[in-house]
């Protein structure tokens, strides 16, 4: 197991990508720790994490945390320190929507996307960047998206967002790799959650028509690479951006 008794953090990680991150973790060895806004989702998650595993035995653990409030993270972050004395991974996965065309968009909407996907994963990292200091090791996976890439229409905030974490990306891994820590961001392409289920079928085949696969991806294949970059087999990827895309047009 890849993973064997490292410590995994992972925002957002009670749904979507972010709990086929943690399962997939698990698998791998890791003790998982699941950050997500609401109590019952977490329990719920944590919970089929436990069940999932087959008897084998299954370290994880939830927190309620919002990642725009740095309080709320620091004090998760020492909870997980305290409890397993180190921190090996962070995966910046939480994220929200709220689409519109520039000249439809509210100033609370940009303002809360950003606060989320941008402001969100600095403080979270910021949370933790001493401890893998500390240990001389660690890694860092970023949440972009091809529209951090390419763009998309009705997704100025969104877009701004996924463009940002590159440049996280980009800076962090100058800065923290002489320091023994990875820093690398996934940028999937169309993926199969509950983000789109207010999506028209309609459209979903427009989407599926842009993939050359013909198809979405799948939550447990984005976290796989996940899985992969947190690795040691991925030891020397370093400020790495990977499209998961399945081979999308734009």
């Amino acid at each position: 197991m890849r993973l064997q008794n490292r410590v995994a953090i992972i925002t957002g990680g009670a749904n979507g990508i972010g709990y086929a991150t943690a399962q997939r973790f698990v698998q791998e060895g890791a003790i998982v720790v699941i950050c997500d806004l609401r109590q019952a989702e977490i329990d719920k998650a944590v919970a089929a994490l436990k069940a999932g595993a087959g008897g084998r035995q299954v370290e994880a653990a939830g927190f309620v945390i919002d990642v725009t409030k740095r309080d709320t993270v620091d004090a998760m972050v020492r909870q997980v320190k305290e409890r397993y004395r180190r921190i090996d991974i962070l995966v910046n996965n939480a994220g929200i929507t709220k689409d519109a065309r520039l000249i439809k968009m509210s100033d609370a909407d940009f303002d809360a996307v950003i606060d989320v996907n941008l402001k969100g994963v600095f403080n979270c990292t910021k949370a933790v960047v001493d401890t893998m200091i500390e240990q001389n090791s660690g890694v860092i996976l970023n949440a972009s998206s091809v529209v951090g890439i390419y763009g998309n229409f009705g997704q100025t905030n969104y877009s701004a967002t996924k463009f940002g974490v590159i440049g996280f990306t980009k800076t962090w891994f100058r800065e923290l790799g002489p320091k023994g820590i990875r820093v690398n961001a996934v940028a999937p392409g169309f993926i199969a959650t509950h983000i789109l289920d207010t999506i028209p079928e309609k459209v979903i085949k427009q989407l599926e028509e842009r993939v050359s696969l013909g198809r979405l991806g799948k939550p447990e294949e984005i976290a796989s690479v996940y899985a992969f970059l947190a690795s040691d087999d991925a030891s020397y990827i370093n400020g790495a951006v990977l499209e998961v895309s399945g081979g999308m047009t734009v």
